[in-house]
């Protein structure tokens, strides 16, 4: 994710980082040999008596628009969902704690066998959405049978979850917990186990491919044919025009996509990486612990991960 402090309106004109441009800056370049090469065959493209208008375009550049619209609004309601999702993440983990402690609070080796297993939950939801390995973080939270276990599960957070259940368990047993308190706590851990769905439904269901192919197909080939159009009535002035709405239309086309995967490693993506490190910071100042991470920052080109 971008997080930029507030810039004057001309100094944002210039931003290069944290925008689609870096990506379609070879496509730009692409229509603007293309809008020159028109220019320069111009006279043989008249003396074929082959003249497109304006017209067609403006009315095929509404529905694009529209379409495009309605996909980037799709996108990024998927976008907001997940962060909804990861916002009720922090907040089941800072009640499940704050529970827990004050029940358990004769017990701290218990309470910090739980904060592990709530802080590898996290990283390990955020690994298996950007589909990266485990064992090299997840190594530093959990004991080698609980990584094991873990590793070999077809759902490594669902298997998280069993193990905070079986902690829960054990909790009761031992008399710790009376049976509604049992349930208390255990409803926030059913609370986990739909975070996890929503973002499995999210990351495992993208948009209609035909859709999506079809927005793609008509923008492409909404900026190869427009040269055309505007050559005769722009002649020099053309590559400049085709160029800057050719850019308003690859831009929209290129952030969807980024958007459509809201858990990703993109410019505009959620920064898991400072959600998972903000909840670690939060759980473990609750237990009074005092090695805890550092707070995360933008980095240099303001890109939060």
């Amino acid at each position: 994710m971008i997080v930029r402090p507030h810039q004057h309106w001309f100094t944002r004109l210039f931003v290069w980082h944290g925008s689609v441009l870096a990506k379609i800056s070879t496509r730009l370049l692409l229509n603007v040999a293309l809008s020159v090469t028109v220019i320069f065959f111009l006279p043989w493209y008249e003396a074929l008596d082959i003249k497109l208008t304006i017209a067609p375009f403006s009315i095929l550049g509404v529905a694009i628009a529209i379409f495009l619209g309605f996909r980037n609004s799709a996108c990024y309601a998927r976008y907001t969902e997940a962060r909804l999702i990861w916002g009720q993440l922090v907040i089941q983990s800072r009640s499940l704690l704050r529970v827990s402690r004050t029940l358990l609070a004769a017990h701290p080796q218990e309470i910090r066998h739980l904060v592990n297993l709530q802080i590898a939950f996290c990283h390990c939801l955020r690994l298996t959405l950007r589909r990266k390995k485990l064992d090299n973080v997840l190594d530093r939270y959990l004991s080698q049978a609980e990584l094991n276990a873990v590793l070999h599960s077809h759902s490594p957070c669902n298997r998280i979850i069993l193990l905070m259940g079986e902690w829960l368990a054990a909790q009761r047993a031992r008399g710790a917990l009376s049976d509604i308190l049992f349930q208390s706590l255990d409803n926030h851990l059913n609370e986990l186990s739909g975070i996890l769905a929503g973002c499995e439904r999210i990351a495992n269901t993208p948009l209609p491919f035909a859709y999506s192919l079809i927005v793609h197909r008509t923008v492409y080939l909404f900026c190869i044919l427009l040269p055309f159009a505007l050559v005769t009535d722009l002649h020099f002035m053309t590559p400049f025009v085709s160029v800057f709405i050719s850019y308003t239309f690859l831009s929209l086309d290129t952030l969807a996509e980024e958007l459509e995967d809201p858990f990703g490693m993109e410019d505009n993506d959620l920064p898991l990486d400072a959600l998972c490190n903000s909840i670690e910071i939060d759980l473990r100042e609750m237990i009074n612990d005092e090695h805890k991470p550092e707070k995360m920052r933008p980095d240099r080109r303001y890109l939060l991960t």
